[in-house]
């Protein structure tokens, strides 16, 4: 099954590929991280998230409403500066170049296996609570972009 989200992260997953070559690349003014890390959290968050919905029981999933999920999914952008990482997907090392290329892999079978889960498998986000598949595609596009987009001003 493909999910409508699989296209536009699988997308984003090859333009953050990209800037593996601007990995040192720091701008303070702009973030107070380098490439590296923005690229590797990203990798972490898309490989941790995808593992949890994988492993979550449908039946335990419900909708629920809330208001930030609406807003940011709407306006398709994280607010900049606001939300700080889990623990769990903070870059802790550095890492080399060639590390780079078993990171992106790992990932994309991640986002293969959440492509095979089913509608009501989750995860639960910190602010927007349980996210189904189709929320978790969702979210994981917006948050790779506003990371690509953090990376492009660095590198600018």
């Amino acid at each position: 099954m493909l999910h409508l989200g699989m296209g536009k992260i699988q997308g984003l997953l090859n333009t953050l590929e990209t800037f593996v070559d601007n990995d040192q690349t720091l701008n303070s003014a702009i973030s107070t991280v380098n490439v590296s890390w923005h690229i590797e959290h990203s990798l972490l968050v898309i490989t941790q998230i995808a593992k949890a919905v994988t492993n979550s029981d449908p039946s335990q999933y419900e909708h629920k409403f809330n208001f930030k999920k609406l807003w940011v999914f709407s306006l398709g952008k994280f607010p900049r500066g606001k939300a700080k990482a889990p623990a769990s997907v903070i870059p802790t090392a550095t890492i080399s170049r060639r590390d780079y290329p078993a990171l992106f892999e790992k990932a994309r079978i991640a986002l293969s296996e959440l492509d095979l889960a089913t509608p009501n498998q989750y995860f639960v986000h910190p602010i927007f609570g349980k996210l189904n598949v189709k929320g978790t595609f969702t979210m994981l596009t917006i948050h790779t972009a506003h990371h690509i987009k953090i990376i492009e001003d660095i590198i600018k």
